[in-house]
């Protein structure tokens, strides 16, 4: 977990001085509404540092719950990944600022010349508003790797944290 530590930090820098320099709004999550996130990060695998950059779009389709799909792809190391997830997430819609979210993940990982890597993974954190059309969340998430082969990977299961910046469309 500690290769995303970095990301936390810099995530809860962010959040900050997004909660200082922006008046709290409430944020959109009403039926219809649909979003688009980023994801700047770095990740740790095979013994190897990457640069993980990702897009993602949701849709919601009730006040508070959507569905959506993320996409990764992490840079400079030796072995290429390539991440796909499908989710659903609801989120506790409040005019006081803090909106917290649970969701549910599958994921499909593509790693250059080895058997693709299915997990499941549950998620929770909070929204913070921020002006206009942005916001940003901050949680916590669960991955279980399905069919995981302990003699090529170290672990079967993470938990780490996350940090998105999302934009409604």
């Amino acid at each position: 977990m500690s290769q995303h530590c970095s990301v936390f930090k810099h995530g809860a820098l962010a959040i900050t001085l997004s909660l200082l320099l922006a008046p709290i709004q409430a944020a959109p999550f009403e039926k219809g509404d649909m979003e688009a996130s980023l994801l700047v990060g770095s990740g740790r695998a095979f013994n190897e540092n990457y640069t993980v950059i990702g897009a993602g779009f949701g849709y919601y389709v009730a006040q508070g719950l959507k569905l959506g799909v993320d996409a990764q792809s992490w840079q400079g190391g030796s072995v290429g990944i390539k991440k796909i997830s499908p989710h659903v997430q609801y989120v506790l819609v409040n005019n006081e600022g803090l909106m917290p979210y649970v969701g549910a993940f599958y994921r499909k990982t593509s790693i250059d010349g080895y058997e693709d890597l299915d997990a499941t993974g549950a998620r929770a954190g909070v929204y913070l508003s921020t002006r206009n059309n942005f916001y940003m969340s901050v949680g916590i998430a669960h991955e279980n790797y399905l069919s995981c082969d302990e003699t090529v990977y170290v672990d079967c299961s993470d938990t780490y944290p996350e940090v998105t910046l999302s934009f409604r469309l």
